[in-house]
């Protein structure tokens, strides 16, 4: 089967906001002007396409990424229709890893912000992940219709707060409940809506009372897409002939391709206004395959060999796993975008992650829960295999006889974590299938047994996260499980350098164990991770017992000093020891390592790391002093206070610990008006009273484990 669309016409898109500025709602507007949909879903009524998980219908979130197909403009089969892959993904930081995942495999993204709030903190989280993978992105102001709303006031916030090179390609007609249309600034022409249903457009001249608005803001946008042709430049500047308008498209184009320009488009979803011109913008601007760099990869055999990958069909087969589902019907499902090359059904391909050979059973085009079977599937495109066993998130697949390591996807650790139990002996079993499959799906959720207490312990990104977790083993895996409280996610770590030995000898009668290193542990920086350095010389230990060494540091790091938790953000190097002709051993030096690492911590002026996450909160002016002095309460630092229309905006930093509950308490001190949201920031040192609270509950724990 030839390929449908050629490369120039496939757009791999994907919808990016902040919880709440409605882009599960421009999606299913995408969805009904392309012919997918007959009946536009509504996220307040709970039936929209991809928002299709009874937990994103019942709370109104997107909480997966989901995908879908469709082609613009209409009719499906004229020359100048685009393939749309879209991923909607979730604006809610606690569903961070979805967002990354997706936008490591996009080609193009549209960033959806709210009329009236602006840039919001989720807003800046996905634009600055957008930018970190370099996906060019066009912006839309959505929500005009909503009190409040003010285009102008959003133009400045997205240039104060992201970037001063994004630049209106229209500008509303009225306001709120007036807003009726847009001026197209290129094309100096206005389009009114002429139905309920958003699809008659009506094209007019520039009204007179925004004749001198429209003017002024296509100057600066004509000047801002000049500065990217040096032959449009010279003319613009000797007062040559004005540029005409697929002259600018082109230059745009290159330059929003290039991450030069933000453009910014307007309108508002839930009234069906402004999408199509969307739509347009999306197949104008937004890269095909053939627009981005190449994918660059390595030799499995060599990682000093770098291996480029074009789009092409010619090309070996290369794809990403960028998401694993469990469907119920028809079992694990490997969401995958194709680099280069083919893939047929029927063939296999190597997963140059684990080493191992996978058979392609089917290939899947998905229509968020919908599936619709194809037999091949080319480069460029986004699709799923059903059936395949030991792939997951960020693995390589590829041509068996042209293997490549493409570059994996890097998540986030868990902030957060609490025990659970299962209520009956007939669901424990059940519980570790649920909790497996759950764990394949979502990376940054994580299962781990405590060695002491025995317990299960899950850990995610937030509340919202593992309770969501808990929902899904519930509905999905019929598991009734009972949860503790939350548990902040703290961390150990050091912050000076100190030196020590660590000495294992013991003599049994027959052959004896000894094992003698020295350690030296230097701090790094926050985030900096874990380092074990080599630096033994002239053979003082044998090279084969070095791993022993470094496996021993690393159990020993699972559990701190001061009150048991993560060692994190220290270099650890072996620079001296000895070893014994016969008695020496893996297992010995094992053990040393982790004595040597214990006692060297004790001298490093260990402490005790918290999460600290940044907070937003929106409340209406006359509990501005209540909201302040119970974040005091809880430790936090504000940073920033301004207006937003008649509401002030608190921006701050925070202790996780001290946030649980939060949303309730808010509420109930402003009447229900006020609202939050919260990311993580960083890990800091903690105070000392809370320390001491903490070493005190360690202490009391172990106490009761013995």
């Amino acid at each position: 089967m030839p390929r449908a669309y050629p490369f120039e016409r496939v757009r791999n898109i994907g919808i990016i906001a902040h919880i709440d500025a409605g882009k599960t709602t421009v999606t299913e507007r995408v969805l009904f002007y392309t012919g997918k949909k007959h009946k536009i879903g509504e996220v307040h009524e709970g039936d929209t396409t991809t928002d299709w998980m009874e937990q994103e219908r019942e709370r109104g979130i997107t909480i997966t990424a989901a995908a879908v197909t469709c082609f613009w403009p209409q009719p499906k089969d004229s020359p100048q229709t685009c393939q749309i892959n879209i991923i909607d993904t979730p604006g809610h930081i606690d569903f961070t890893a979805e967002v990354q995942r997706s936008l490591r495999v996009l080609d193009g993204g549209v960033v959806v912000f709210d009329g009236v709030s602006g840039v919001e903190p989720q807003s800046e989280t996905v634009y600055h992940q957008a930018e970190k993978f370099k996906v060019p992105l066009i912006a839309f102001v959505n929500k005009l219709d909503r009190m409040g709303a003010d285009f102008f006031a959003d133009v400045a916030s997205i240039r104060e707060r992201l970037t001063e090179s994004a630049h209106p390609m229209q500008i509303p007609i009225g306001t709120e409940e007036n807003f009726r249309g847009v001026v197209n600034l290129l094309e100096r022409k206005a389009q009114l809506w002429k139905d309920e249903m958003g699809k008659e457009i009506e094209v007019i001249d520039v009204p007179a009372e925004l004749k001198a608005t429209s003017d002024e803001w296509r100057a600066k946008l004509v000047e801002a897409i000049v500065e990217h042709d040096e032959l449009l430049l010279s003319r613009y500047l000797t007062g040559g002939a004005e540029p005409t308008v697929d002259e600018l498209k082109k230059v745009l184009r290159k330059a929003v391709i290039q991450s030069k320009i933000l453009p910014i488009f307007c309108g508002s979803a839930l009234k069906n206004k402004g999408v199509q011109l969307l739509l347009d913008a999306v197949v104008d601007y937004l890269p095909s395959p053939l627009d981005v760099p190449p994918v660059e990869g390595h030799d499995p055999s060599n990682k000093e060999k770098i291996l480029i990958r074009k789009a092409s069909d010619d090309e070996p087969f290369s794809a990403l796993a960028f998401k694993i589902a469990a469907d119920p019907f028809v079992g694990k499902l490997c969401f995958f975008r194709i680099y280069s090359g083919v893939l047929k059904a029927g063939t296999y391909i190597l997963n140059t992650t684990t080493g191992n050979q996978e058979r392609v059973g089917r290939i899947v085009r998905l229509h968020a829960n919908q599936r619709e079977d194809v037999a091949e599937m080319y480069a460029g495109e986004i699709a799923a295999i059903v059936g395949l066993k030991n792939t997951f998130t960020g693995h390589t697949l590829c041509d068996p006889g042209n293997p490549i390591v493409l570059e994996s996807i890097t998540f986030p650790d868990p902030v957060i974590s609490q025990a659970i139990e299962p209520k009956t002996k007939a669901d424990q079993e059940k519980m570790g299938v649920a909790l497996q499959k759950l764990s394949e799906e979502d990376p940054t959720f994580k299962v781990r047994t405590d060695e002491e207490t025995l317990q299960t312990i899950i850990a995610g990104m937030g509340e919202l996260h593992l309770d969501i977790i808990v929902d899904r083993m519930r509905r999905e895996y019929k598991v009734e499980a009972t949860v503790g409280k939350p548990q902040v996610a703290y961390r150990e770590t050091i912050t000076k350098s100190a030196e020590s030995e660590g000495r294992y000898i013991r003599q049994s009668g027959g052959r004896g164990q000894y094992g003698h290193c020295w350690l030296r542990l230097d701090p790094k920086a926050r985030g900096g991770g874990f380092e074990f350095l080599d630096e033994i010389k002239g053979g003082i230990i044998p090279r084969e017992y070095l791993p022993a060494i470094e496996k021993g540091v690393e159990e020993a790091m699972s559990r701190g000093v001061i009150a048991g938790y993560t060692v994190v953000d220290m270099d650890v190097a072996v620079y001296d020891g000895s070893y014994h002709e016969v008695d020496s051993s893996e297992a010995a030096f094992k053990i040393a390592g982790s004595m040597a690492l214990q006692s060297a911590m004790k001298k490093a002026g260990p402490v005790i790391l918290e999460p600290i996450m940044k907070i937003q909160v929106i409340t209406p002016e006359q509990f501005m002093g209540e909201v302040i002095g119970n974040m005091n309460s809880k430790r936090a630092k504000i940073t920033q206070m301004r207006d937003r229309g008649k509401t002030k905006v608190i921006d701050g930093e925070v202790p996780l610990g001290e946030m649980f509950g939060y949303a309730t308490e808010l509420r109930s001190l402003t009447q229900g008006r006020a609202s939050s949201t919260m990311e993580f920031f960083e890990y800091q040192a903690v105070p000392r009273n809370v320390a001491e609270k903490l070493i005190g509950e360690y202490s009391e724990e172990r106490a009761k484990g013995r």
